[in-house]
């Protein structure tokens, strides 16, 4: 779902022709770090892609609502981090490839890429969650955010990086400010304003419907940042200093959050004391995804960075490697993992027939919990094999699409 870390020569300033061994082993390690994390990720994701598959019968309001009970809210919370930390990686990845392709060829792979990925939404992924070809509706989903975003990046990597600093800083704080703008929903600009601000749905005489699922201008600010950030993995600084930088930043997105929070002052529906601590945490923590507030991107940036600290300082385990060839392939994993919970879903339902209302669904959580761990390592052994042949294959240009 992110750009590919297939750079061998990830960490090397710009202009340098070759790097040495050692500096070549450090951008290894690097990479599988990011890599790993982006393997976290998407087995988080497939823990919601299943609840979305076989646990229809409950459905999770966005913010999640409090009275969720507690099994439900968690398994969604924890998937939170998801979609912001591929975006922020989208980002950084792309300033790591730059450094061996430079900005022209980056600038273009980021633009083609893009298109790829929003073509790849509307066909492949929207056949996969709806099995309507040719569909009556388009969902505009996440790989459509991450390609569009890409594309946006592509116009702006020339720009100074303090720039990119604080436009991407600007547009993550800033961009609830716009939550009270209403456009006309005949006016020639509510598409677009929709696009980039707020869920919609469009019907057309001639054309499938649209549904701006993930409206787009948060996500810009994330994959800015994302960028801006890469220089923190340039070979001027050494792993244990990086370390410690990502958990003071991590740390201050926290206090950050935690604080403005509190206040319930911005961005975000006012958090209840219920008198019940449990309850009170959850309507605390709960925020909105679509688009995602400033307190929605906050703690799960934090943990995005936390958890790239100690996958770099732990890079040598077994559990850091295994994830990493999750991560080594995303997109390749994504497509298949729709598709394998697709199949199993309409096999299940024309073998056992619905048995919530016309879905078939599991009667608890621990359903989802066990699909996802048995579909995570059935799925392991694909996904390595076409990592394995990413890298060895690397003549192959539509390769890196994926």
């Amino acid at each position: 779902m992110s750009l590919s870390l297939q750079t061998g020569t990830g960490s090397a300033a710009p202009g340098h022709a070759a790097v040495d061994a050692g500096a070549r082993w450090v951008a290894r390690t690097r990479l599988a770090s990011i890599d790993a994390l982006r393997g976290i990720i998407l087995l988080a994701m497939l823990v919601d892609h299943v609840r979305e598959t076989f646990f229809l019968q409950h459905e999770v309001a966005d913010p999640v609502d409090y009275h969720t009970p507690l099994g439900l809210y968690l398994t969604r919370m924890i998937t939170e981090p998801c979609a912001p930390l591929f975006v922020f990686l989208t980002g950084l990845s792309a300033w790591l490839y730059s450094q061996s392709h430079g900005l022209k060829d980056t600038s273009a792979f980021l633009f083609k890429r893009g298109l790829f990925l929003i073509v790849l939404e509307v066909t492949l992924v929207d056949f996969a969650w709806s099995g309507e070809f040719p569909a009556r509706s388009l969902d505009l989903q996440v790989i459509w955010c991450i390609g569009v975003s890409m594309i946006v990046l592509a116009c702006l990597l020339r720009v100074p990086r303090p720039v990119l600093w604080l436009l991407g800083i600007a547009i993550i704080a800033g961009h609830n400010l716009l939550d009270g703008l209403a456009v006309d929903h005949q006016s020639a600009l509510y598409l677009p304003w929709a696009m980039l601000h707020e869920r919609a749905s469009f019907e057309f005489t001639h054309f499938p419907a649209i549904f701006t699922s993930y409206p787009l201008l948060p996500w810009f600010g994330v994959i800015i940042l994302g960028y801006a950030a890469g220089p923190l993995y340039g070979s001027h600084i050494e792993s244990r200093q990086r370390i410690s930088i990502l958990l003071r930043c991590a740390a201050v997105l926290f206090a950050a959050f935690v604080a403005l929070r509190y206040l319930n002052g911005y961005g975000e529906k006012p958090w209840v004391h219920t008198g019940e601590l449990i309850e009170t945490l959850k309507s605390f923590k709960s925020a909105t995804k679509y688009p995602p507030s400033l307190l929605y991107l906050l703690p799960s940036l934090a943990f995005g960075l936390a958890t790239l600290a100690l996958l770099e300082k732990y890079q040598d385990s077994r559990a850091v490697r295994i994830m990493a060839i999750y991560g080594g392939a995303p997109m390749f994993f994504y497509l298949l993992h729709l598709y394998t919970l697709k199949l199993i879903y309409l096999a299940v339902l024309h073998t056992l027939g619905p048995n919530m209302g016309r879905y078939y669904g599991f009667d608890t959580l621990s359903g989802i919990w066990l699909c996802s761990a048995l579909l995570s390592v059935a799925l392991f052994f694909p996904t390595a094999w076409f990592a394995r042949l990413k890298q060895r294959r690397r003549d192959i240009a539509w390769l890196r699409y994926f």
